[in-house]
């Protein structure tokens, strides 16, 4: 029988632009279905380098460079003692232009991206809601929704992917998402004006800077138009159970904690009042099924230390628009056809979850590694940027063990 589409996509963010636009581009009926009727405020704001690639094949490329989108060229880590590492470098064995990337505000990134799709045949639809996936038997079978206001409808097509961010709609449906016990953080953020930044090539650098006692840490983004992106992460119980309900406060004791992060904010004014999220590390056990597919944070996210978030959100899209049309070409929309790019997906996130364990190892640094195993400069800022598809960090993680116990990673059903 006849489908109202090839492929109805949940989720207008980062993964499902990305899967979107490229089933599109194959020529197939596309819908993506948004459910914010505007573009709205969104953390996540600094890219990794291995979006390079990605944005190529979506064709944003010029746009980014056109943008006002602060430039990144590098990470750089303070200690609790308030001393700096030398700045990891992107383009240090790679001169080549994908080395640098972008800090970006994610409501006009996240509308790029879009606007992107739309120009690529996808049909976009925002203040969608979709009420439900539908399926016969185990097979996903097309979506019931509410399109701008209207009636409920129900939508049929031969794929359903759900990208529908940290909703996480079809997984909590199927009851597959699981959280990780040893990575349950709280986030509180915020954004300054007139900040101070560094100059020339260092002042697009996220910097990443740990309080006194090492309880939690910051991230410092430069963002287009003299705005800073400043947030506090920490052990939930640590950051928000213990301290009640005034995130204004608890933000501003962290923030006495870090005195190299106070020094930057002195001449500086809050933008707008603190916002929180908190048990942001999960996934979910399977990546696809009949007829369906989870893409970005609907599968799973990691903690934010290392801004993977985007850059798997959009690896996961590429690898799924991949795999659906292969799947459609061979009309043969099974679990197993489509789930083709999930160990892919498993194994860069699983390389980026060992990196984090060792972050929040009391007393472990990057620079007491290095110093130690100099000769794994290079695959440590490979694992900063992105470069993470089908590499063998075997030999790293065996020596980061020597410095950092490995640990496993437990979950606990959502």
């Amino acid at each position: 029988m006849s489908k109202d589409y090839e492929v109805v996509v949940i989720g207008g963010g980062p993964a499902g632009a990305a899967a979107a636009t490229l089933i599109a581009q194959q020529s197939r009926r596309t819908l993506l279905l948004e459910r914010d009727p505007e573009p709205r405020f969104k953390i996540g704001e600094s890219l990794m380098p291995g979006t390079y690639e990605t944005f190529d094949r979506l064709g944003v490329l010029d746009k980014l460079k056109a943008s006002a989108f602060t430039r990144k060229y590098s990470v750089q880590f303070y200690s609790r003692a308030g001393k700096a590492s030398s700045p990891f470098y992107f383009q240090e064995n790679d001169p080549h232009e994908r080395s640098v990337t972008w800090q970006v505000l994610r409501s006009e990134f996240d509308q790029m991206l879009l606007d992107n799709a739309a120009a690529q045949g996808v049909e976009v639809r925002r203040g969608a809601k979709v009420l439900d996936v539908l399926f016969e038997g185990t097979k996903a079978v097309g979506v019931r929704a509410k399109l701008d206001g209207q009636e409920e409808r129900d939508i049929s097509c031969r794929v359903v992917v759900d990208a529908s961010g940290q909703s996480a709609f079809l997984s909590r449906k199927l009851g597959l998402r699981r959280f990780e016990e040893r990575l349950r953080k709280a986030a509180i953020y915020t954004h300054y004006e007139n900040a101070l930044r560094d100059e020339g090539i260092d002042e697009g650098a996220t910097l990443v800077m740990h309080t006194e006692n090492e309880d939690s840490w910051f991230w410092y983004i430069p963002l287009p138009r003299n705005r800073v992106s400043v947030g506090v992460v920490g052990d939930i119980d640590y950051l928000v159970k213990q301290r009640g309900n005034d995130l204004e406060a608890t933000f501003q004791e962290e923030l006495a904690k870090c005195p190299r992060l106070r020094e930057r904010l002195q001449e500086a004014e809050q933008a707008f009042p603190v916002r929180a999220t908190k048990e942001f590390s999960y996934r979910s056990e399977s990546m696809a099924g009949d007829g369906w597919v989870l893409a970005g944070d609907a599968f799973g996210f990691l903690d934010p230390i290392y801004s993977s978030g985007v850059f798997l959100a959009l690896k996961s899209g590429e690898w799924a628009a991949d795999a659906i049309n292969n799947a459609l070409d061979a009309d043969d929309v099974s679990a197993e056809k489509l789930n083709a790019f999930g160990p892919e997906v498993v194994s860069a996130m699983d390389s980026i979850r060992k990196l984090i364990y060792a972050f929040y190892t009391r007393d472990f640094s990057f620079s007491k590694f290095l110093g130690r195993f100099p000769e794994h400069r290079q695959a440590l800022v490979d694992l900063l940027v992105g470069n993470v598809c089908g590499r063998d960090f075997d030999q790293f993680f065996r020596d980061l063990s020597q410095m950092c116990p490995p640990q496993s990673s437990e979950t606990q059903v959502a």
